[in-house]
């Protein structure tokens, strides 16, 4: 098996990246949308809206784990369109990580579809409809709420988001709480859990232009549809453009208010700490480089086996 997994390796990063995007996002709505679908075809028998934000958390949670040594797990175009903002990733692969994540919440949303399909046609009489009493479309995408205007709905999105990347840029901030890496991605699920239990009552909380756009296409595809676009006085663009906003908002905040001021000695300590790591993703990507732990900055230095190799045929002779 070594042998063939070496056949299909891919040796594109951006691929790989890609990829494990796109199956980190596929975990995180696998479960927090097969959790509405549990919670809604159940009839609040099997769980109940506290269940559904545990799905989404404990999701993130896992879909971090699955993507974040290889693609630093975003999951969120939002996510990413800030971080490009802040010149910590390459605005050329935006489009290739926006793709991807959408991919793979449509394709979440197929799975929870076919697994939840004999429920969902028996809880909503065999009519997929997405407002009314036995509306099932909520179980993919996001929704307001009756009394829900739009520009009220737009503020709640850019008010979540904006939260959700200033605890986001805190956690994975080393000059401020040197949380340990391994750490972080349960960090960002009870972000996720919090967000979900304090503001997700008004439009469900989406926060995530690709897991509210793929779960919709999937919808408006499997029969729920064009009014999955124009239910809620043409919701559908609110998931899409708030996060965003309120994404730059919440990065621009944290950068301005706590990031910037930190002092230039801690700058220092960080960059040879992050030098230091042997997890450090610059080790994960440099093939047949080894991190000299001992010497005095413990950067990378090439060829350290090749020397190695040769000290010991030299001793062996």
């Amino acid at each position: 098996m070594d042998s063939v997994f070496r056949r299909v390796r891919i040796q594109s990063r951006l691929l790989r990246q890609c990829l494990a995007e796109c199956l980190g996002v596929y975990v995180l709505i696998v479960f927090g949308c097969g959790a509405a679908a549990q919670v809604t075809t159940s009839e609040n028998t099997k769980g109940q809206y506290l269940s559904i934000n545990l799905g989404f958390a404990l999701g993130t949670t896992f879909g971090v784990y699955v993507s974040r040594g290889v693609s630093g797990a975003h999951l969120n175009p939002a996510v990413t369109l800030s971080l490009c903002m802040l010149g910590r990733h390459p605005w050329r692969t935006l489009p290739f990580y926006v793709f991807f994540q959408v991919f793979g919440a449509f394709l979440a949303a197929a799975t929870v579809a076919l697994q939840y399909y004999d429920a969902i046609m028996h809880f909503s009489n065999g009519q997929l409809t997405v407002t009314g009493p036995t509306a099932t479309a909520a179980i993919f995408a996001t929704y307001p709420a009756d009394y829900l205007s739009l520009w009220s709905g737009f503020v709640d999105q850019v008010i979540g988001t904006g939260m959700l990347l200033v605890c986001i840029l805190a956690v994975e901030d080393r000059r401020n709480t040197r949380i340990p890496a391994e750490m972080a991605p349960p960090l960002f699920g009870l972000v996720v859990l919090v967000i979900g239990m304090s503001m997700s009552v008004n439009c469900g909380g989406a926060l995530n232009p690709a897991r509210d756009l793929g779960p919709r296409l999937y919808s408006y595809i499997a029969g729920w549809g064009e009014q999955v676009f124009w239910a809620g006085g043409g919701w559908w663009w609110v998931p899409l453009v708030a996060p965003c906003v309120g994404a730059l908002v919440g990065s621009v905040v944290y950068v301005l208010l706590i990031e910037a001021h930190h002092p230039e000695l801690d700058l220092h300590l960080e960059k040879a700490d992050q030098c230091q790591t042997v997890d450090n993703k610059l080790a994960l990507e440099l093939e047949g480089v080894e991190l000299d732990l001992n010497s005095p900055k413990g950067c990378p230095n090439e060829g350290q086996e090749g020397k190695k190799a040769a000290s010991g045929k030299g001793e062996e002779g």
